[in-house]
C-alpha cells in the first residue's frame, strides 16, 4: 500500500485545472475511488474539492455518469442540426446565385449614401488634434498621418 493508502493514481491537465483520480483503501480495507479537481487561483493559491466513491456505489455512479454522456452527447448533435437548418434557411433566404442579398423593410426606401467629400481610397488616415497654449494664444495644430493598407499575398 502507497502513501496514505493510494494503490493507483491518474491525473488529467487541463488550462487552468487538474484532475486527480486516486485509488484508495481506508484503514478497514474498503476500496475507493478519490476524485480531486485542483483548480490554479491567483496564480499562488488553489482551490481543491474532492469527492469519494466506494466500490459498492461505482456501478451506479457510472451509469449516472453515462446516462449524462449520453444526454449530452444528444443535446450537442440537437444543436448542431438546428443551427444547420438555421443556417440552410438563411441561404436560401438570401443567396442569389454567388451573392447575399439582404432585405430593405418593406415600408423603408433603401438609404443612399450621400456624398460627404470624402475620398475612400482605402488607406488608414490618422487626424491627431492638439491644442497648446502658448503666451496666452491658444494655438491649434492638426496633423494628418496616412498609412497605406498592407497587401495580401
Amino acid at each position: 500500500m502507497g502513501l496514505r493508502g493510494e494503490l493507483f493514481t491518474t491525473q488529467v491537465y487541463l488550462d487552468n485545472r487538474s484532475y486527480f483520480f486516486n485509488v484508495k483503501e481506508n484503514r478497514t480495507g474498503d476500496v475507493f475511488l478519490q476524485i480531486v479537481e485542483s483548480k490554479n487561483r491567483d496564480g499562488t493559491d488553489f482551490d481543491r474539492h474532492q469527492i469519494a466513491i466506494f466500490a459498492d456505489d461505482m456501478q451506479k455512479f457510472l451509469q449516472g455518469i453515462d446516462k449524462s454522456l449520453s444526454f449530452i452527447e444528444k443535446e450537442r448533435k440537437t444543436r448542431s442540426k438546428a443551427a444547420a437548418a438555421k443556417k440552410a434557411i438563411k441561404e436560401a433566404k438570401y443567396k442569389k446565385g454567388d451573392k447575399l442579398i439582404y432585405r430593405v423593410k418593406e415600408n423603408e426606401e433603401p438609404v443612399q449614401k450621400k456624398d460627404d467629400g470624402i475620398k475612400r481610397t482605402g488607406r488608414i488616415i490618422h487626424v491627431v488634434s492638439k491644442r497648446s497654449s502658448v503666451d496666452g494664444e491658444a494655438k491649434t495644430e492638426t496633423v494628418i498621418e496616412t498609412k497605406e493598407p498592407e497587401k495580401k499575398n
